[in-house]
């Protein structure tokens, strides 16, 4: 239930986005044609009374809003391109706008109910912070280790180890703990105490001795739950600070092993070809990486899937500000710029940009989706 709601969430936020775009533009005297889901080609569409198509489509890239006359040099009266250049810069950030602010709520009420410790020197208040929970979560089971054999599973939280017969029971709250733990019962048959789907449940594991690479045979992450009060919105801003920095530095990363990707291609040097393409793709993840991620974190509760959306919701607002043509922010340095040196495109070259953008845009999905199902499944 939880990744169904967080897959919700995540439509929603799209949805949100374009709904930004079309009350702006409604509000500044621009036409709507179409309002979709998703990008074509068209999986339903219907006519609504008001004369605009609402449609769902098959690629699941983002959504879209087309205004009448979008080309900047159409002049008719309703279109986008007869629009004020103040009304023209509220349309184009309406997306943005609603996406940093959803973002930035969800981090507020996570802060309140219980905000995940996912990054290191996570930005919190220490006066206005009280940790509510520790968590030990399997992240990764070695094949053929007495873990495997014994079924845990990644996503299942170690609580605790009992020795048989009762002796030596410890409790597991730090994963850096785990290595020493692990050690002091080695070569011994162990009650391994953990949970799973919200249920406790308890194994029988012999690990393995002390001179072996593992006893157990898992790598594990801590999953931490704080909360504050009256420095939740304090939290937000500062989290969200340090979440659009990663993005920022992933991008930049993926930028990079694109470069090398296309000089690779161009010289007919396989290895720089194969290291840009890994670049490139480490550090994005598309609709097949987001889904995965989900089902992981849905195990983990609520407040981690809401992290998640939360995240997507910042990304989004960081990734439509950008200067890349087809998305929101180029479409506006674009606007300002020729606005700037009075020289407006023509539809012509307009449509040309736009339609450069996507075949770069789709190309990176296309490598995006084959790096995620190599990396998930």
């Amino acid at each position: 239930m939880l990744l169904v709601l967080g897959i919700i969430l995540i439509v929603g936020l799209i949805v949100s986005h374009e709904f930004g775009h079309f009350i702006v533009a409604r509000r500044n005297g621009v036409e709507i044609e179409e309002f979709g889901i998703f990008f074509p080609p068209r999986i339903y569409s219907h006519t609504t009374k008001a004369g605009w198509v609402f449609s769902i489509n098959a690629l699941p890239l983002g959504g879209f809003v087309k205004l009448k006359g979008e080309h900047d040099s159409d002049r008719e009266p309703g279109t986008y391109g007869a629009a004020k250049l103040l009304a023209k810069c509220k349309i184009l950030l309406a997306g943005v706008t609603v996406n940093l602010i959803t973002g930035l709520v969800l981090l507020t009420v996570l802060a309140v109910i219980g905000m995940p410790q996912v990054i290191n020197n996570q930005y919190t208040v220490k006066s206005n912070t009280k940790l509510l929970t520790r968590r030990v979560i399997i992240n990764d089971v070695v094949a053929g280790s007495p873990a495997a054999k014994a079924g845990l599973r990644v996503g299942d939280q170690l609580t605790g180890f009992v020795q048989s017969g009762g002796r030596g029971t410890v409790a597991i709250t730090q994963a850096d703990k785990l290595r020493s733990l692990t050690q002091k019962f080695a070569g011994k048959t162990v009650a391994v105490h953990y949970e799973r789907d919200g249920k406790s449940q308890i194994v029988q594991v012999h690990f393995l001795s002390s001179n072996s690479n593992y006893e157990l045979g898992v790598g594990t992450q801590q999953m931490n739950l704080s909360r504050s009060t009256w420095a939740a919105p304090l939290v937000a801003l500062g989290l969200g600070g340090q979440l659009i920095i990663a993005t920022l530095q992933g991008l930049g990363h993926s930028l990079a092993g694109l470069g090398g990707l296309i000089a690779g291609a161009v010289t007919h040097n396989t290895v720089a070809r194969q290291n840009g393409q890994s670049a490139a793709t480490a550090n994005l993840t598309g609709p097949v990486g987001i889904f995965a991620i989900l089902r992981s974190t849905s195990a983990l509760g609520y407040q981690f899937v809401l992290f998640i959306v939360a995240y997507i919701s910042l990304v989004l607002a960081f990734m439509n500000i950008l200067p890349i043509p087809v998305v929101d922010g180029g479409r506006l340095y674009i606007t300002l710029i020729t606005r700037a040196i009075k020289r407006p495109l023509t539809a012509k070259r307009e449509e040309a940009i736009n339609l450069a953008s996507v075949v770069v845009l789709l190309f990176l999905f296309v490598l995006i989706t084959i790096a995620d199902v190599k990396r998930f499944y």
